[in-house]
C-alpha cells in the first residue's frame, strides 16, 4: 500500500474501514461510535465490499483479493471522519482503484506530484462535512514547487501569491475594505467553513491539467452532490466556465450560487472585479442564522516557525 506519513513521504502499511458496517449504520439510522468511526489522520481505513470481504494490500502495494485489479495502491485517507463516512463508498469504487493505480505508477516512475500525498485530501480534512458554509471550486492544484498544499487558490506561507489570488485580494479590499494579506495561505478560511475544493486533487510538476480525467473529477462531483443534496443554505462560488459547468446541477432555491468570470488576469476585468462576493456570502449566511466568515487573514508571521 502507498501511505503518506506526517512528513509527506511514502510508507507501507494497511488502511482499513468497513463499508458494510457504515452502510448498515446508515440504514438503521444509528450513528457510528467513536471507536467505530474512522479517526482524522489515523491511517485506519480498510476498503471493503458490502459483503464485508476486505480489500487488502501487501507491502509491495498488491491487492490480496484476486477478484480485484492487482497492483492498485491504497493512499492514506487523511480527511475528517465526517467526510470519510459520506465518501466511503467512493473510496471502494472501481474508478478509485484505477486512480490509485495511476498515482502509484506516477510515483514509482519518479514523477514529482503536487501536493504531497498526505495533503491530497486537505480540503476535506480542514472543513468537516457538517461545518461547510461556503464552497469555492477550483480546477487543479498549482504545479510549481512549494505552492500546492491541498486547498484551491491557496499557497504555502512564504510563497508568492499567484496572480488569480492577488485579484481575489483586490476584490476583497474593494468589497469589504480588507487590505491584501502578506501571504497566500488561506487555511483560516477553510477552518471557518470555506470548502476550498479543486476538481482535480493532484498534478504533475510543471504540467497543468496532467491528472485530469483520471478519476478525481468523479470523486469531487460526488462531494459537491452530497453537499448540495444533504445540506441547506450553502453558498457555492463558481468562478469561470469550468466551475459553472461542474456546479450547474445545484438547486438555486436551496442554496446561493454566485457566478462570475474567473479572477485570472486574463478575465478578471471582464466581470470579476465589482461582483462583491465576500459581502454577499456573509449577508446570506447571517440571513440564515449562521456566523459570517472573517475574511481577514492572520499575518504571515503567525505561520512562520
Amino acid at each position: 500500500m502507498i501511505r503518506a506519513r506526517e512528513d509527506g513521504q511514502l510508507d507501507s502499511d494497511l488502511i482499513t474501514v468497513s463499508l458494510a458496517q457504515i452502510k448498515s449504520r446508515r440504514e438503521k439510522g444509528t450513528p457510528m461510535t467513536n471507536d467505530e468511526s474512522p479517526r482524522r489522520g489515523s491511517g485506519q481505513m480498510e476498503f471493503t465490499t458490502p459483503t464485508e470481504t476486505p480489500v487488502t494490500f501487501d507491502k509491495e502495494g498488491h491487492q490480496t483479493r484476486p477478484d480485484l485489479d492487482p497492483g492498485a495502491p491504497v493512499v492514506d485517507v487523511k480527511i475528517d471522519p465526517s467526510w470519510k463516512r459520506e465518501l466511503v463508498e467512493e473510496f471502494a469504487a472501481p474508478y478509485m482503484q484505477n486512480l490509485r493505480a495511476f498515482l502509484k505508477k506516477e510515483i514509482e516512475s519518479g514523477k514529482k506530484i503536487y501536493p504531497k500525498p498526505n495533503e491530497w485530501f486537505a480540503a476535506f480534512d480542514h472543513t468537516p462535512f457538517e461545518k461547510v458554509k461556503v464552497v469555492i471550486l477550483g480546477q487543479d492544484p498549482y504545479h510549481g514547487p512549494g505552492q500546492a498544499h491541498g486547498l484551491c487558490c491557496s499557497v504555502r506561507p512564504g510563497v508568492q501569491p499567484p496572480p488569480s489570488l492577488i485579484n481575489i485580494y483586490k476584490e476583497l479590499k474593494s468589497d469589504l475594505g480588507i487590505a491584501p494579506a502578506d501571504h497566500g495561505y488561506l487555511i483560516s478560511w477553510a477552518d471557518q467553513g470555506v470548502f476550498l475544493l479543486n476538481s482535480v486533487l493532484t498534478v504533475r510538476e510543471g504540467q497543468a491539467a496532467s491528472h485530469q480525467k483520471k478519476g478525481w473529477e468523479t470523486f469531487t462531483d460526488k462531494a459537491i452532490q452530497l453537499l448540495a443534496e444533504k445540506r441547506e443554505n450553502l453558498v457555492f462560488v463558481l468562478w469561470g466556465a469550468y466551475a459553472q459547468k461542474k456546479g450547474a446541477f445545484i438547486d438555486r432555491k436551496k442554496h446561493l450560487v454566485l457566478e462570475s468570470v474567473h479572477p485570472s488576469p486574463l478575465s478578471a476585468s471582464r466581470g470579476f472585479f465589482g461582483t462583491r462576493p465576500f459581502s454577499k456570502i456573509n449577508h446570506y449566511l447571517e440571513k440564515h442564522g449562521q456566523k459570517p466568515i472573517d475574511w481577514q487573514l492572520p499575518p504571515k508571521k503567525s505561520y512562520m516557525h
